[in-house]
């Protein structure tokens, strides 16, 4: 009976192991798309190209166009104006805090790996007529600017630009040509190629895991029944089936 009772041991322990992994599955570990992100800074594209960047909230203060597919830091959604940053003060260049219109703006759940257009231009000022006391070597003079965006006034088309601390205009002379984000179309925030999450694994066992836990349960019931009687399980002779 006591050297029953030790080989029984083991099988209960083993069993019981069983019937505790299918109540209780492994526990599913997902990350939120803010731990995904990391930093919690959230952002919005200009999906369109006629998206303004505005002083303060209205339409008259508008000061540069955002360049097409590139982003704004989100500060304060508002329903009609939302706060926004745009660039960031990595020299040359210097962060411009303003106001976007809110349905103008596509917001996204990620960080964007190139959310600013990052460019320079070259401007070149002329002196009208010759200079009769030099050999004219100043006459023309090359200043670089921080590009930010275009803007216009009436026909004439401007570009809006920062230098030495001056935020201003300058006649647009070139056409500024960049490359076009596009990690927008599919990461958009509620858009519909967005690909649903993967769905939430529960803790509760199915019905499946229910019968067999029950089977399990009976079947150490009978091994425990007949190890107390001292008897071993007949073993079942071809006519019984």
């Amino acid at each position: 009976m006591i050297s029953a009772m030790k080989r029984f041991f083991p099988l209960l322990a083993v069993l019981l192991s069983g019937l505790f992994s299918l109540s209780f599955p492994p526990a599913v570990l997902r990350a939120s798309a803010e731990e995904n992100t990391g930093s919690g800074e959230r952002y919005a594209v200009a999906a369109r190209e006629d998206v303004w960047f505005y002083s303060a909230e209205n339409e008259e203060s508008g000061l540069f166009l955002i360049p097409y597919t590139y982003y704004v830091r989100v500060l304060r959604e508002g329903t009609l104006f939302t706060a926004v940053q745009y660039l960031d003060d990595i020299a040359p260049y210097r962060a411009i805090n303003g106001f976007c219109k809110t349905e103008a703006l596509t917001f996204v759940d990620f960080v964007p790996a190139r959310p600013y257009l990052r460019r320079e231009i070259t401007v070149t000022y002329s002196i009208a007529g010759e200079n009769p006391m030099g050999g004219g070597a100043f006459n023309k003079i090359e200043r670089r600017f921080v590009y930010y965006g275009t803007s216009f006034a009436g026909t004439a088309r401007y570009f809006y630009v920062y230098a030495d601390g001056i935020f201003d205009y300058v006649p647009a002379t070139q056409d500024i040509l960049y490359e076009l984000n596009t990690d927008y179309l599919t990461q958009t925030s509620g858009g519909a190629s967005e690909e649903p999450p993967p769905a939430e694994v529960s803790s509760a066992p199915s019905a499946v895991q229910i019968v067999a836990i029950c089977a399990a349960a009976l079947a150490i019931l009978a091994v425990v029944a007949l190890v107390l009687r001292g008897k071993k399980p007949r073993a079942a002779s071809a006519e019984e089936f």
